[in-house]
C-alpha cells in the first residue's frame, strides 16, 4: 500500500471522531485530508500531501519559443490590428454590431474581393460581358415596366367601364321603379274618385237606396246566374 493511503487509513475510530466524520471537511484525529466525502482513489495523493522527493527541486519553465516565429506572429497581429482599426475608422464606432452591420460589412468585403480579383486578373472580356449583361438587364427591366404600365392602364380602363355600366344599370332600374310608382299613384288617384267621403256620403246613400242590388244568387260552372232570391 502507498504511504499516502497508509496514512489516510482510518483504522479503529472512536465515537467522537466518528460523529465528527459525518460533518464535511477534514476529520480531526484521523488524517489531515481524510473525510468520508473525499476518499483518495487509485492511489492518488490529496492536496495536503507534500510533493515527492524527486519533484521537490523541480522548477516549472515555460515552453521554449522560436524567436523567428515569435516575430512573424507579432507582425501578423500588428497588421491585423491595423486593418481592424482602419475598418472601424471608416465604418464608424458601430461597425460589426448587430446582424445588419455584420451582413453589410460581409457583403462589402466580398464585393471588394471580387473587384480586386477582377482587377488583378485583368479580365477585360469579363468586364465587357458584365457591362453587356447589365445593359441587357436594364433594357429588359424597361420593357417589363412598359408592359406593366400598359396592363395597369388597361385594368383601370376596364374598371372604369364596369363602374359606368353598373351606374347606367342602376339608373335604368331606378327609372323603371319611378315609372311603376307613378303608374300606381295615377291608378290610386283614378280609384279615389269612387271613394266615399264625408262630402258625398248622403249622395251615395241615396244612390244605393234608389238602385238596390241583390247579391243572394247562385251560379253554375260557367259563371251564369241560375237562381236569385227576390228582394222583400
Amino acid at each position: 500500500m502507498l504511504p499516502a493511503l497508509r496514512r489516510c487509513r482510518p483504522g479503529p475510530v472512536p465515537l467522537p471522531a466518528l460523529a465528527a466524520a459525518l460533518r464535511p471537511g477534514p476529520v480531526p484525529g484521523l488524517c489531515p485530508g481524510w473525510s468520508p466525502r473525499a476518499v483518495p482513489a487509485r492511489g492518488r495523493k490529496t492536496r495536503h500531501d507534500p510533493p515527492a522527493k524527486s519533484k521537490a527541486a523541480r522548477v516549472k519553465l515555460p515552453p521554449p519559443v522560436d524567436p523567428e516565429e515569435l516575430l512573424v506572429v507579432l507582425e501578423r497581429y500588428r497588421q491585423h490590428r491595423l486593418v481592424l482599426s482602419a475598418l472601424r475608422y471608416r465604418h464608424g464606432p458601430g461597425m460589426g454590431t448587430g446582424l445588419w452591420g455584420r451582413a453589410e460589412f460581409r457583403a462589402e468585403v466580398l464585393q471588394r474581393k471580387q473587384e480586386e480579383r477582377l482587377a488583378a486578373a485583368g479580365s477585360v472580356e469579363e468586364q465587357e460581358e458584365h457591362r453587356r449583361l447589365m445593359a441587357w438587364n436594364d433594357e429588359e427591366n424597361a420593357r417589363q415596366q412598359a408592359r406593366r404600365e400598359e396592363r395597369v392602364r388597361r385594368e383601370e380602363e376596364e374598371q372604369k367601364r364596369r363602374k359606368l355600366e353598373i351606374a347606367e344599370k342602376q339608373a335604368r332600374k331606378m327609372e323603371a321603379f319611378q315609372e311603376e310608382k307613378e303608374k300606381e299613384v295615377l291608378q290610386l288617384q283614378e280609384e279615389a274618385k269612387n271613394f266615399i267621403t264625408p262630402e258625398n256620403l248622403e249622395a251615395r246613400i241615396e244612390e244605393c237606396l234608389d238602385n238596390p242590388r241583390n247579391y243572394n244568387f247562385a251560379i253554375d260552372k260557367d259563371g251564369r246566374i241560375v237562381k236569385r232570391t227576390v228582394l222583400s
